[in-house]
Order: C-alpha cells, then structure tokens, then sequence
C-alpha cells in the first residue's frame, strides 16, 4: 500500500526537498493549499460565504522545534481572527489548530501549547467564532483532550477531532458526545502502528459509521468529515433515524477536494464546512492528502512528468 509509504515521506527531509523543488509540486499544492499568506485566503473565504458555505481555516505546519516557533504560530492566528474581525467573518469561518504547532512536543510542551493556544481561542469567542483542536498521531491525543477540557470551561464551543482508524475512539466519543459538545469525526491520515489502529480501509470505514451513530445519537453536534459518498449518505440517515434538523450536524471536506459536492450539500441545506489551509511551511499536510486518496498521487505523478 503506497498510504504508509508516503507517510513516512512526509517526515523525511530528504522528500522534502525532492518534493519542493519537482516542476509539478506547485500545481498540485495550489489545489489542496489556498494560499500564503492571509490577504490570499480572506477573498477565499469571501467567496465560500457567497456560495453559502462556512469554512475553518488551518495555518499549516506542524514541526516546530523552538518556544520563538511556536509563539510565532500563535501570532499567525491572532492576526488571521483580526483580519476576520475587520471583515465581519467571524461568523462564516472558524479556525483549526493542530497543538503540535503551538509547542506540544516541546519541553514542558502540554502547558505551552495550552498556554498559546489560550489567546486564540479567547480571540475567535470574541469576533463570534471558535477554534477545533486537531487530532494528530495518537501519542499526542491525551494531551489534546486535556487541553479540549480545560478550554471548554470558558469556551464551551472548542471543538475536537477524533479518529476512526484508532481503536481508543468509539470510547473517546461516547465521552465527547454530550451536550454543548462540537466534534469532527474523521478517517485519520498518520502512520499509525497496527496495535493502536485499524490497517484495513474496510474496518475503518466500519468504525466511522459506529462512531458516527454514537456522536449522532448523543447531545453533542457531529462534524463529519469525509469525502466518501457512501459514509455521507450513510451519515445523512443516521441523522434522520435520530431525528436531528440538518443544522443540528455539518459536512466538513477540505479545500481542493469534491467542489461540486460542497455545493451541492449546501444547497440541499446542510451546513457544509470548507477546511482551508494556507501559508508556507505545506510540505507535511500535502504528502498526507497524497496519502489519503491513490488520485491525488497520480495526479501529483502526472504534473511531474508534464512538467506541470
């Protein structure tokens, strides 16, 4: 299978550079990344709020080795809420974090990163939005759920994510799905050992649709991200069997990926939620949306051989 492969390409640096300098790595990167900088993703979210749909916004990269790094991070954020701020957006665009950027993996990383994180979520709750914490590999999650808790004591509206390739999760959502709870449940994209995850497509697929049933069923409100349209429709009916509205949950695929589909929920009235990233440092979130989906690899293996 070439998904564990091109995971462990993402963390070499040797790919890094191969992949940086390949004629064809800025097509492809332009489809999955919105932009650099924040004055190339505003007009982005301007348009996604025209067609009707929302979007959280990901400032990318992940593998931050100095405290000046990862407060560098904090401030990347600030300044994307105040630019939503001036504009009015808060209400169409919330903001995803993944900790390991704001110095988790760092020298008394929990309480650095729950120390630079604090301030953006406190800025989003002000311009009427909120931050979901992302999960990564799963030897950082306990830590991400401490955090998750700690900042839901005075915003109830974080969000989390969990992952459905892991054996931990359906007991990780029947503890989030209370209510006030915001939870996006997606398939998992690291590389992940064979005595904490499922390794086969199929029964990762199988505990989506469990977890999905529990986060459904329960007071929280699911966040279902997934490109799949089988689990889609799989996840429209579970909302009905348990009876909620379709602003009680929401669709979330990222950026780049199935266009015509995130107009299409929105115009059946669903809540459909577009995951942006933008900025620089891309080199790890591009190798695992090659990772996620065989397609996007030939599509990335064409535009090098055209030359882009």
């Amino acid at each position: 299978m070439l998904g564990p492969v091109i995971l462990a390409a993402s963390r070499s640096d040797k790919m890094r550079r191969f992949v940086s300098a390949a004629p064809g790595t800025k097509q492809v990167v332009d489809r999955f990344i919105a932009g650099e900088s924040v004055d190339q993703v505003v007009p982005i979210v301007v348009d996604a709020a025209d067609k009707g749909l929302e979007v959280t916004l990901d400032v990318v990269g992940e593998d931050i080795t100095t405290p000046a790094q990862a407060e560098a991070a904090r401030d990347a954020y600030l300044e994307l809420v105040e630019r939503l701020k001036v504009l009015d957006l808060g209400p169409r665009a919330e903001m995803s974090v993944k900790l390991s950027m704001f110095g988790q993996a760092l020298e008394n990383g929990h309480e650095l990163a729950l120390a630079n994180v604090r301030p953006v979520v406190e800025a989003a709750a002000a311009i009427g939005t909120t931050v979901t914490l992302d999960a990564e590999d799963h030897t950082t999650l306990d830590s991400m759920f401490a955090i998750h808790e700690e900042l839901r004591k005075d915003f109830p509206q974080t969000g989390c994510v969990i992952q459905s390739y892991l054996f931990r999760t359906e007991d990780d959502a029947r503890r989030l799905a209370a209510a006030g709870s915001r939870v996006r449940i997606v398939k998992g994209a690291y590389k992940e050992p064979a005595s904490v995850a499922y390794q086969d497509k199929a029964e990762i697929d199988k505990a989506y649709v469990r977890i999905t049933r529990i986060l459904m069923e329960g007071e929280g409100y699911p966040m279902i991200g997934s490109h799949d349209p089988r689990l889609i429709a799989i996840a429209q009916e579970l909302g009905r069997q348990s009876g909620r509205k379709l602003d009680e949950y929401e669709f979330q695929m990222l950026y780049g990926i199935r266009s015509d589909e995130h107009i299409r929920l929105a115009a059946e009235g669903h809540r459909m939620r577009v995951y942006t990233a933008y900025g620089t440092d891309w080199y790890g979130y591009f190798m695992r949306r090659l990772a996620e989906k065989p397609a996007n690899l030939l599509f990335f293996g064409r535009s090098i051989l055209t030359k882009g």
